[in-house]
Parts: C-alpha cells; sequence; structure tokens
C-alpha cells in the first residue's frame, strides 16, 4: 500500500475497493484509525470491537463485549488501546465509556458519569485527555490515567466535540448550528469564540479540523456537508448529501487537507478539490449502500468506508488512473 504523498485529482478518482470485509453481525457504529501505526478499529451492534492491520488487509483481534456493547471507539495514542463507549446498562452502573487494551482484552479503566448514550468522542493528539459527547446533553473531560471526570459542559441539544490537530483548541457543535471554540487549557472560562451555521438547524453529528488547523467539516443529521473556515467561521461551501435513504453520513478530510470525501443518501462517495473553489471531481459508486463511516488514513493513500455490516478499504487503482488520465468526474 503507499504511503501518503501527494495526492491529485487523478489519484482520488482512481479509488477502488481493494478489500471487503462482511463478517459483521450487526450495523458497525464508529471506526478509527490510529494516528501513527497503521492500524484501524471498529465498534459494531454485534457488541464486538476489531482491530485490522491495513498493511496487509487483515482482521488481527476481535474483542467481545456482551455486558456493555460498544458504540463509538477511538485509538488511545497506544496502537493497541482504545476508547469505547457502551450502548446498554447505563443507568444501572454508569459505565458508559471503557479504556480498553486490545492486546490482552482487559479492560484498564471504567469512565463513569454520562446518563445517556454517548455519540461523539475523540483523544487529545498532545496527551492522555479525551473528550465524551453524550445525548444527556454534556461534554465530559476525562484523563486516561484517573477514572474521575476532569470537567462538565452542559449544553442543549445532541453535543458533538472534535480536537484541532495540535491539541490547543476543541470545539463543540451544539443546538441550533452553534460552534464554539474553546481553549484546551482553560475551557472553564468558557468559550473564546461561537460561530452560527446559517440556514441549518438540524443537529451536527460529526465535526473534524483539518490537519494544517484553517478547516472544519460538519456533518449535519440531515446529510448535510458544510466546510468552514476555521479560523472565522465563515462558511466556505455545503453539499446536500441526500437524507432521502433515512441513514446519517460521515465526512473526512484528506491529510493534506486539499479533499473531502462524503458518504450519501444515494449510495455514492462523492468527492471535492477544496484547495481553492471547491470543484466536485468524483462520485464514486460505495458498493455497499449508504456509507455511516468514512475515513482516510493518516499516513497512507487509503480510506475506508462503512455501511450497515460491511467494512470496505478503498486504495488507487493504478490502472484506472493510467487509463483516464484527467478524466472528468462521472455525473451525479
Amino acid at each position: 500500500m503507499t504511503i501518503l504523498s501527494e495526492l491529485n485529482d487523478d489519484i482520488i478518482r482512481s479509488m477502488s475497493v481493494g478489500a471487503v470485509f462482511s463478517d459483521f453481525g450487526g450495523k458497525i457504529n464508529s471506526l478509527d484509525f490510529h494516528r501513527t501505526a497503521d492500524v484501524l478499529v471498529t465498534a459494531s451492534d454485534d457488541d464486538l470491537v476489531r482491530f485490522y492491520d491495513i498493511t496487509n488487509a487483515q482482521l488481527v483481534k476481535t474483542t467481545y463485549h456482551k455486558k456493555h456493547g460498544a458504540d463509538r471507539v477511538c485509538f488511545s495514542h497506544h496502537p493497541s488501546s482504545v476508547i469505547c463507549s457502551s450502548k446498554y446498562n447505563l443507568d444501572s452502573n454508569g459505565e458508559s465509556l471503557r479504556y480498553l487494551s486490545l492486546y490482552d482484552n482487559r479492560c484498564l479503566r471504567y469512565f463513569k458519569g454520562h446518563k445517556d448514550r454517548v455519540v461523539s468522542l475523540c483523544m487529545s493528539p498532545v496527551n492522555d485527555s479525551f473528550m465524551s459527547g453524550s445525548l444527556d446533553h454534556s461534554v465530559r473531560m476525562w484523563d486516561l490515567r484517573v477514572n474521575a471526570c476532569q470537567g462538565i459542559l452542559h449544553l442543549r441539544g445532541r453535543p458533538t466535540v472534535a480536537y484541532d490537530q495540535q491539541g490547543l483548541v476543541f470545539a463543540v457543535a451544539m443546538e441550533g448550528g452553534a460552534i464554539k471554540l474553546f481553549d484546551s487549557r482553560s475551557y472553564d472560562k468558557g468559550p473564546f469564540d461561537t460561530f452560527l451555521v446559517g440556514g441549518d438547524t438540524a443537529e451536527v453529528c460529526d465535526i473534524k479540523f483539518s490537519n494544517d488547523g484553517k478547516s472544519m467539516l460538519l456533518t449535519t443529521t440531515n446529510n448535510n456537508v458544510y466546510l468552514l473556515d476555521a479560523y472565522h467561521g465563515e462558511k466556505k461551501c455545503g453539499f446536500n448529501m441526500d437524507s432521502s435513504a433515512n441513514a446519517t453520513i460521515e465526512a473526512s478530510f484528506t491529510p493534506d487537507g486539499q479533499y473531502v470525501l462524503s458518504g450519501s443518501g444515494d449510495g455514492n462517495i462523492h468527492a471535492w478539490n477544496i484547495s481553492d473553489e471547491p470543484n466536485k471531481i468524483a462520485s464514486l459508486d460505495s458498493h455497499i449502500g449508504v456509507a455511516a463511516c468514512l475515513r482516510w488514513a493518516p499516513r497512507r493513500v487509503m480510506f475506508a468506508a462503512a455501511a450497515a455490516s460491511v467494512l470496505t478499504f478503498w486504495i488507487p487503482d493504478d490502472a484506472k488512473a493510467d487509463a483516464e488520465p484527467g478524466a472528468p468526474a462521472p455525473a451525479s
């Protein structure tokens, strides 16, 4: 598999399914790549967490979580440990988050506090802090080294959280299209800036910063995708990704910040070049329906997409790129 170098439109257009995993016994809820190791983790409705080697496209490990379930998942800094949110028994024991070692299938720590499902989860890129947003209308700050919650924000609606790539700033999206930016070191003083995404009051279900920190990517529950200027909050562009399929979708930056890829209710994966004026360059048949989970690998020319109970790995098809240099994007 190719190590990430400079991407271009032809490479994006040539992306094709290189591996398919269809052994899931339930819907795939989330997936995450490790920042520096070539591994991927998934959590799914069959109460399993699966661990993949992406260089060989192999399932390496499966762990079972029948008591708590497996909903949101993200890597810690160690490539064989993850944070996973629970689906069951939230009222009875409050064990809404678990720090898991996939190496020996142990729970290293429980984190109690949330009273409803965690719908957003992210790890700080620079230290042992992580954040969770829950349907109980709160965002909680945690530290992997201690059980106790380190801080809490009470908000309206469904909160969605993300750190920037330097770990200095985090964003919280909330009801009414409001995005609040906090200084990670002094979040208790309140947000230092607030943006309003005008014209769309749907709840934000995902938010991401580009690696260069210049842009933010928002996905709403009605399948609109917005590209925002991360400094001033201006909406650079918006894409409607067809909500008729009644399934939410995820969008992703490429590591160089030059492209955005997104699932869609029409069953395709759409790609835009955003380096200047946003320009749609490809519409790829996902082959698996509505891609509710989609992430580009941090270090590779590869992305993963999941729809329902099928996971796909996408890599460049060199023959396709060579046969159609500079070919226009298919009509969508």
